[in-house]
């Protein structure tokens, strides 16, 4: 096993410049990193939260929104489905987590619950099936439509499960690297975006809804009389950006689903800070059929119930794409365009909490880690050197300069974020990678004990001990594991940390140890071990 092979020559010399070439970016400035050629590695490691300072918030999914806004829905398609087959009813209305209403004709209570029953269901945009919904009789001629509460509760965690994957595209979308988005609990979500020092503007980019939809506005409708309270059935009061009112059609005719692009802009004519949006081909057709059909009525485009802008259509616009115009400035153009793309929540999130930490806090952690790393390495130097002299000291500690500066360049090379938990563990796996060398030694040390020639026990030295360093880091391994499925945010960085030290620690400090040694078993052709 003791060989001076080849392979083994070659796989050190790459693996050592594997770690340079890709270590080196962090001890550059940014003006260096930036004139190196293309083909040179720039990535430096991914500094978390609590090094590089940021921003933490506690988000709330609002599940009782949601419900209210399912009910709305739910009861306008009530309301058109009856009206459909000529059944009269009044009294609509969502009370205490349901529908109620009352059907006028008692001949019609029968026909109007078996309408119900068999399409209300599929009448809510593919949101729930019909049995999710139960529609039941209460007599007096008065129905009630609920949902079962199992299926909204499912709902409820889908929405939740939406609510992070579009949360990570906005944050992605913002530029920032590796940021921490976790559930916690039943509807909260944990959002630590590294380097994003405002989280007044985190906050209103993550939440916003950015619901986007298109309503035709209802001019003959009396807008003081909605404003007193009596809006027309089926229509929306909503306000305007220019501070007043409007009446608009409650059922949306589009909606930001159906967007394929936006982005910040400036109208070429006012010069103003515009959102240019482009539909998809079935948001494009059913554009271009209402803007033909309603030549010279009005339209608003409505963004979480506030009307931004209601142009006049003159003339149909087929083209599938459209202008958002509005008080905007560059900055909230783009990121109401930013928003867009990354698509509308389900519901709204509440911010619970919000922390602000400052990159002199993560500096100072930089630095007590740095104390930390050094500190750590002078024991285990020392220690290596009285205990097994310069030479196999030496060796060990060659081994362990070679493990940190692979864990480096990994880190570096796959982004992973180094968290303050991920110096410790980075610490830890360099005090504890020493290990496999007091193994080896020790079992060199037992067979020249024994009798054995120096090759014999050197040789020995390194099969006998590979079972119980296999053995010991594969337990260090499945341990980081169960902690990177099961840990978040610090956790998974130390785990993160943890998982590559194995990796770099059994390599190191057997084949690079081994490599070193054979060599200077050829070189210096010993008559005895200098640890004995």
């Amino acid at each position: 096993m003791l060989t001076l092979s080849r392979w083994k020559v070659i796989l050190v010399v790459l693996s050592v410049v594997f770690g340079v070439l890709f270590a080196l970016p962090n001890a550059l400035p940014q003006s260096v990193r930036d004139s190196l050629p293309g083909f040179m590695p720039k990535n430096t490691l991914n500094l978390g939260l609590d090094l590089q300072g940021g921003s933490y918030l506690l988000l709330e999914v609002d599940t009782e929104a949601l419900r209210v806004e399912r009910l709305a829905n739910m009861a306008e398609d009530v309301r058109t489905t009856l009206r459909g087959e000529d059944i009269a009813f009044s009294e609509l209305a969502v009370v205490d987590g349901g529908i109620n209403l009352r059907i006028n004709d008692a001949g019609q209570v029968t026909p109007a619950l078996t309408l119900l029953r068999n399409n209300i269901g599929n009448a809510l945009m593919g949101v729930m099936g019909g049995r999710d919904v139960t529609v039941s009789n209460r007599g007096n001629q008065r129905l009630r439509i609920e949902f079962v509460p199992e299926a909204f509760s499912a709902e409820a965690a889908k929405a939740v499960e939406q609510s992070i994957e579009i949360i990570r595209r906005r944050i992605d979308e913002l530029g920032t690297r590796e940021p921490t988005i976790v559930r916690q609990g039943v509807n909260r979500v944990v959002v630590a975006a590294p380097g994003e020092s405002d989280p007044e503007r985190l906050k209103a980019i993550l939440g916003r809804t950015a619901k986007l939809t298109f309503h035709m506005v209802d001019e003959t409708a009396d807008v003081a009389a909605a404003m007193a309270g009596r809006v027309p059935p089926g229509r929306l009061l909503l306000p305007s950006d220019d501070g007043g009112m409007l009446v608009v059609e409650r059922r949306s005719l589009i909606t930001g689903e159906m967007l394929t692009d936006a982005q910040s802009g400036f109208n070429q004519q006012t010069g103003q800070a515009v959102v240019n949006f482009r539909f998809n081909s079935t948001g494009a057709r059913r554009f271009g059929q209402v803007t033909t059909q309603n030549v010279g009525k009005r339209f608003a485009i409505v963004l979480d119930d506030r009307i931004m802008s209601a142009p006049n259509i003159n003339e149909p616009i087929t083209g599938g794409s459209g202008q958002i115009s509005g008080s905007f400035t560059p900055q909230t153009a783009n990121d109401l365009a930013v928003v867009l793309r990354a698509g509308a929540l389900p519901t709204r999130l509440n911010v619970e909490e919000q922390r602000t930490v400052g990159a002199e806090l993560g500096a100072d952690a930089i630095a007590a880690g740095q104390v930390s790393a050094v500190g750590s390495f002078v024991l285990v130097l020392a220690f290596m050197v009285l205990a097994y002299g310069f030479l196999f000291g030496g060796v060990a500690i060659i081994s362990l300069l070679v493990n940190g500066l692979l864990i480096v360049a990994a880190m570096s090379l796959t982004q992973a974020t180094l968290t303050l938990p991920g110096i410790a563990g980075l610490i830890l796996t360099l005090a504890v990678a020493v290990d496999a060398n007091v193994l080896i030694y020790e079992r060199m040390r037992d067979e020249i004990r024994a009798g054995r020639t120096i090759i014999t026990a050197m040789d020995a030295g390194f099969a006998r001990a590979m079972l119980t360093i296999l053995d010991a880091n594969i337990t260090n391994l499945g341990a980081a594991l169960i902690m990177f499925g099961l840990g978040a945010g610090p956790v998974k960085g130390f785990a993160w940390t943890l998982s590559i030290g194995v990796f770099t620690s059994v390599f190191t400090a057997v084949l690079i140890t081994q490599v070193l040694l054979a060599v200077w078993l050829k070189v210096a052709r010993p008559k005895t071990l200098p640890i004995v």
